[in-house]
Parts: C-alpha cells; sequence; structure tokens
C-alpha cells in the first residue's frame, strides 16, 4: 500500500512540475492567439427546408 501511495504521489508531483515548468517557460509572443483568427466561411448550399 505505500509502495502505491509513493507512486501516485510521484505522478502528482510530476505533473505539478511540469505544469508550472510548462507555466514558467510559456513565450507568449512566439504562439498565435486562439481566439482572434480569422473566421471560417461557412456557406450553406443545399435546402434545408427537405
Amino acid at each position: 500500500m505505500k509502495a502505491t501511495l509513493l507512486a501516485i504521489a510521484i505522478v502528482l508531483i510530476g505533473m505539478a512540475g511540469s505544469f508550472i515548468w510548462f507555466v514558467a517557460t510559456w513565450d507568449k509572443e512566439a504562439e498565435q492567439p486562439i481566439g482572434f483568427g480569422p473566421a471560417f466561411e461557412t456557406n450553406i448550399t443545399e435546402d434545408s427546408r427537405a
């Protein structure tokens, strides 16, 4: 049981450390913004009342 809890703790600490590293090394200028891209144009060609 102690080995299982230790393994879970190691995984959680690794995930938290990975997330902290990701946020700490994030370069905002190197990435395209997600919400401000050009909108896709939708064309409906079939009659939807059928």
